[in-house]
């Protein structure tokens, strides 16, 4: 039986990764007690507009990348990927999982959604192939202006698109402040065990 090479193990973490982020995504959803900042954003915007919560996704993710041009910033083939696939699958995800029907099923909801983010961060980004539109944003942002750290970037981008989120009427509650504190830990925990070491002849991104 041939062994999986560097290369479609890399592909079929990528993908594997972006699967289970957007579940994640769908579990917080379904919580209702709060997501993420970029979701909160994405929610309020899919309220706004009437455009499915995953098609928000992708359809913003356009712009994003118009920004990486003056930042010089290189999509990958992880980006592309992770454009097109969290949204249809956050769409699928959601019409798959029933509503939360008591405050266990919506904790239950929430904890999974947390953790299944942390092990599809560290799987994506474990793989190599290139930056999600949204993190490619803010790492773009520290190479163009080195001076600036990348805690005072993430948290001026974040904090931004919460708020905006919030006034459209996207879901902040006690989920958003223990994804905060999570996925930090989750990511430092599971990216070293997810990172691909990427042979030149093998590199996609």
């Amino acid at each position: 039986m041939k062994a999986i090479g560097n290369r479609d193990r890399r592909l079929i973490q990528l993908f594997t990764g972006l699967v289970l982020y957007g579940f994640s995504m769908a579990f917080m959803v379904r919580s209702d007690l709060g997501l993420n900042p970029w979701d909160v954003f994405h929610q309020g915007l899919s309220k706004v507009t009437g455009i499915s919560f995953g098609w928000v996704v992708i359809l913003l993710g356009v712009p994003i990348l118009l920004f990486w041009i003056p930042l010089r910033q290189r999509p990958g083939f992880g980006t592309i990927a992770n454009l097109v696939v969290i949204g249809f699958v956050v769409d699928r995800a959601l019409a798959l999982l029933p509503e939360s029907s008591g405050i266990s099923a919506r904790v239950g909801y929430l904890t999974a959604g947390i953790l299944v983010n942390g092990l599809a961060t560290g799987l994506y980004i474990g793989a190599a192939m290139g930056p999600g539109p949204r993190d490619g944003l803010m790492t773009g942002i520290v190479k163009r202006f080195p001076r600036l750290s990348i805690r005072l970037v993430r948290t001026s981008i974040e904090l931004s698109v919460l708020g905006v989120g919030f006034l459209l009427g996207g879901t902040v509650g006690i989920g958003t402040v223990a994804y905060a504190l999570a996925i930090g830990p989750l990511v430092q925990f599971f990216l070293p065990l997810c990172t691909v070491r990427a042979a030149p002849e093998t590199q996609l991104a």
